[in-house]
């Protein structure tokens, strides 16, 4: 990635610092058996982690935003998944030592997520983040959520960073047109959840990691 070392560094949160699949899978399987379904497959519901309640029903009970029973299954569905956030949810291998190494090169980092702050602090508490991230900007925190720049030019402001001093890591479309439309450099992740569309070589990232101490190397910092 072109230019001098970045100052802050902006990370999604489900399939980008955390794997979320496991506990968001877990809610769904239970409203489907609420419903008098059989569960399905982890690895069915992962690709669609990103997109929060709306993925999950999706491929859980094959609906959209528009069907009658939408808005009833979704309440459900964020009822349930308060009160399982993090049995399961774990970082994904190589944050840790991601973190402690932007820490020790004093490289500021924090979450920007469309999760909403309900879940989002929760969570980020759980996971032990809470006391060292220096921001964390949720999908009801600004105006328009990603792939609306909205989002990441909020976390510049609680920051004092302007965004082409940022880079935006995230494991979905629309995490990259966000970075972009904010004029941060973008770093897709690979390891991530994907989505079921667009193949990620498609989003035009200004760099692909294989494992989260890749970024490392991206922003010019020697790996562990």
């Amino acid at each position: 990635m072109p230019g001098a070392r970045p100052e802050a560094i902006l990370f999604d949160l489900d399939g980008t610092l955390a794997d979320t699949a496991p506990d968001l899978g877990a809610t769904a399987n239970l409203l489907r058996e609420e419903c008098g379904l059989a569960p399905l497959p982890l690895d069915q519901l992962r690709p669609h982690t990103s997109s929060g309640v709306r993925g999950m029903l999706r491929v859980a009970f094959g609906i959209g935003t528009e069907h009658t029973h939408y808005a009833g299954l979704a309440e459900r569905f964020l009822d349930r998944y308060a009160d399982r956030l993090c049995i399961d949810t774990r970082l994904y291998e190589g944050i840790p030592e991601l973190l402690s190494t932007l820490d020790a090169y004093s490289i500021e980092w924090g979450v920007v997520t469309n999760k909403r702050q309900r879940f989002t602090h929760p969570l980020i508490e759980a996971l032990g983040l809470a006391q060292r991230t220096r921001c964390v900007i949720s999908g009801d925190s600004a105006e328009r959520p990603k792939p609306a720049p909205d989002p990441l030019l909020l976390a510049c402001r609680v920051l004092s960073v302007r965004p082409d001093r940022c880079v935006y890591v995230g494991d979905d479309l629309r995490d990259i047109v966000a970075g972009k439309a904010a004029g941060m450099g973008t770093v897709a992740a690979a390891y991530g959840y994907l989505g079921v569309d667009t193949p990620i070589t498609r989003w035009e990232a200004d760099a692909i990691i294989e494992t989260p101490g890749e970024l490392l190397g991206v922003i010019g910092i020697r790996a562990w």
